[in-house]
């Protein structure tokens, strides 16, 4: 069982604002382990032109040089946004106890299809975290609509 805290979320949501400032996608991310945040970043897709480097990914890497190790068990993932098959991936192989997110994939669609034009679009894989986790081992605690409202505020153009 995960308890979010908003502190966490809050923080996550916080790396998104600085990232939107410094002009990637207002995504954020934290790894949290016994209460404390250890990692957190934000996107850096545009600003590192790799489109590998989403905020959750970043703050895993971040995480896992930190404690000198590629297995995370005792952390949990803090995003604003619900994580891409890649990032849900990325949490299931470094053995992470859980995640929590904010705004769901069906948020971003419907953003999606309201504000997307020709040289706008936010580019998503339509798979739920849930699939992922459902079949990867281990099995990683998924906690949903944490702080939906005040994530799905950092969606922009």
């Amino acid at each position: 069982m995960i308890e979010p805290k908003k502190e966490f979320m809050e923080a996550a949501i916080e790396e998104a604002m600085k990232t939107k400032e410094r002009g990637d996608y207002s995504v954020g991310a934290v790894v949290v382990k016994n209460g404390e945040i250890l990692a957190k970043s934000g996107n850096r897709i545009k600003l590192d032109n790799d489109p590998t480097y989403h905020a959750e990914i970043v703050a895993i890497r971040e995480a896992a040089k930190i404690l000198g190790k590629r297995h995370l068990e005792d952390c949990i993932l803090y995003a604003t946004h619900e994580p891409c098959p890649m990032c849900t991936s990325a949490a299931v192989w470094a053995k992470m106890k859980g995640i929590v997110f904010g705004a769901r994939i069906e948020d971003m669609q419907e953003f999606r299809t309201r504000n997307g034009n020709k040289i706008w679009s936010w580019r998503t894989i339509d798979i739920p975290a849930s699939a992922i986790i459902v079949k990867g081992n281990p099995k990683l605690i998924l906690v949903g609509d944490f702080m939906r409202e005040q994530c799905k505020k950092l969606f922009h153009s």
